[in-house]
């Protein structure tokens, strides 16, 4: 015969497995699609941190998250920026006297600066708008972010990140 503790403890197992369930993987998800970042810009660059970025990102767009996936957009400029710094050995000229990155405003002004690569044109002209819409999704409480934000910056986006790839030369 089954008392009530007993009863009350399979119960409570059955709703904790089903929420077990219904939970996403741990270390997230791959994008079924690619509709901002083409997945092939960060294959193979040996660091899955960026290829997890790139899967939120057009998860995020697929799912209509539009200020997550700018705010993801943002976090993925700066830290390609961060990695090219670093392959050139010269990442001390983006840090503060502590020894922590910058802000993503001056890790900016300090790349399109910078002499030792030569960007693009294109490039020079997208980071201020992958930025702006970045700062806004991030930063502002009345702007919400609509899917024509993302589209207007697609372009952008895919020529600045395949750039800054090719200049951290991950191969």
């Amino acid at each position: 015969m089954l008392n009530s503790e007993t009863i009350k403890r399979f119960i409570e197992g059955v709703q904790t497995d089903c929420e077990d369930t219904l939970l996403p993987p741990e270390n997230g998800t791959e994008a079924i699609g690619q509709p901002i970042i083409p997945f092939v810009l960060v294959r193979g660059t040996r660091r899955t941190y960026l290829e997890r970025i790139t899967h939120q990102i057009n998860i995020t767009y697929t799912n209509g998250c539009y200020d997550a996936c700018a705010v993801m957009i943002r976090r993925l400029i700066e830290t390609l920026i961060i990695e090219v710094f670093e392959q050139y050995q010269i990442s001390d000229k983006i840090k503060n006297k502590t020894g922590d990155f910058f802000y993503l405003a001056d890790l900016i002004n300090f790349t399109l600066s910078e002499n030792v690569w030569n960007l693009s044109r294109n490039s020079k002209q997208a980071f201020p708008k992958l930025k702006d819409i970045g700062d806004k999704s991030a930063h502002s409480r009345r702007f919400i972010a609509v899917r024509d934000d993302i589209d207007r910056i697609r372009d952008d986006l895919r020529v600045v990140v395949q750039e800054m790839i090719l200049l951290a030369n991950f191969n």
